[in-house]
């Protein structure tokens, strides 16, 4: 099934396929420009060419003693240069992106030799016109090919460095780029999962329903089925008017819970006896929707439609030991004879992957069958 799935993540359009390549992994983004972004770029700049200036005080202090402070300050000043010869440098680097690794190896080490070699003969100009026009001291400094090696030599060591540092740069965002990527793709197939284990929920409780309404009119009992046609409507209504991935406060989850057992006592009556609590502490804490009905249905299918007895549903929500603990116990004589059934255990099931899919292995289900009646209790992290 090749169908992108509509889902929002962070408040954004996403789809899954987008996140996934042919082969179903994730997308390889390594040919991202975006990773390589022009501040952080500016940022190692300067701060690499700061600290070169600082390792060759000592070094600019020695070469011209005696000139003062302004001779040393212009010599110093040419690491500024450096910084904008860098520019070119970094867009070349991020223009290379994408293509095969030895393509690019030559032309960034080309691009680096270049502006090596540009950067000495900026040096060596700005020498002459230092001692032409501020400090005839500067023609006694070296301006011939022997210094022009060795400084180019140089420039191409601190050059290289700075590539690196635009590759490091990059290659550490483009691994969160793909982190998020992935946590997003993730995230999706989540919200995909819990979107399919929601509406298996409906069609049983739907036919259900519809066959309880069909027995009332087969006999005569138009009112009731009247009444029971308009409560599934309002349900029905209320849980397609929910997003079947979200978080809902409890007290929310036991309205819910409300409206499908008042549907369902019209059909038991007096067999169906309801006990719903809540402390307030509990009723704040967020929980997946719908995430109780399968538990409650399978305590009225087979506690209370088993039963020729009134059969009390309980629901409780309380905080115990930071945790939230929402127990549903039914003392139905048959529910828990012989342990769950298959449809019981589908209904089971389908809360564990729910639960394990929004918080992982720190929360649980627990089921067990009583002396009289069944007791499902859910425990949730707060």
């Amino acid at each position: 099934m090749t169908e992108n799935i509509p889902l929002t993540v962070k408040g954004r359009p996403f789809r899954l396929l987008d996140a996934l390549d042919g082969a179903g992994n994730i997308a390889d983004m390594s040919g991202s420009r975006e990773d390589a972004r022009p501040l952080e770029a500016a940022q190692l700049t300067v701060a690499l060419w700061l600290f070169v200036a600082v390792i060759y005080l000592p070094v600019l202090i020695d070469r011209h003693n005696g000139e003062g402070w302004l001779s040393i300050g212009l010599d110093a000043s040419t690491v500024f240069v450096s910084m904008i010869f860098a520019t070119p440098l970094f867009l070349v680097f991020r223009n290379t992106i994408g293509l095969s690794l030895p393509y690019r190896a030559l032309i960034l080490g080309g691009m680096v030799v270049l502006t090596a070699i540009v950067q000495t003969a900026f040096d060596i100009m700005f020498t002459g016109w230092v001692a032409n026009n501020v400090e005839r001291a500067w023609y006694a400094l070296p301006r011939n090919l022997s210094r022009a090696y060795g400084a180019a030599f140089n420039y191409i060591c601190v050059f290289s460095v700075n590539l690196a540092l635009f590759q490091l740069s990059f290659a550490r965002r483009r691994e969160f780029s793909q982190s998020r990527k992935l946590v997003d793709a993730q995230f999706a197939a989540q919200q995909a999962q819990l979107a399919a284990l929601r509406f298996q929920l409906n069609p049983h409780f739907l036919f259900n329903t519809l066959n309880a309404i069909s027995s009332m009119i087969v006999t005569n009992r138009n009112a009731e089925a009247e009444k029971m046609t308009e409560k599934l409507s309002g349900f029905l209504r209320a849980s397609l008017a929910s997003d079947p991935t979200e978080l809902i406060p409890l007290e929310d989850e036991f309205s819910l819970i409300e409206d499908y057992l008042d549907i369902e006592k019209v059909r038991f009556e007096e067999r169906l006896m309801i006990d719903i609590a809540c402390t307030d502490e509990a009723a704040a804490i967020w929980v997946p929707s719908f995430l109780l009905q399968p538990l409650v249905e399978n305590a009225v299918k087979y506690g209370v439609g088993r039963s020729c007895e009134p059969v009390t549903v309980k629901i409780d929500g309380r905080i115990v030991n930071d945790q939230l603990v929402i127990t549903v116990e039914d003392d139905g004589r048959f529910s828990g004879d012989g342990g769950p059934t298959v449809g019981a255990s589908v209904g089971l099931n389908n809360v564990r992957h729910r639960l394990e899919a929004v918080y992982g292995k720190r929360s649980s289900l627990t089921a067990r069958a009583l002396d009289r009646g069944f007791l499902a209790a859910i425990h949730i992290p707060i």
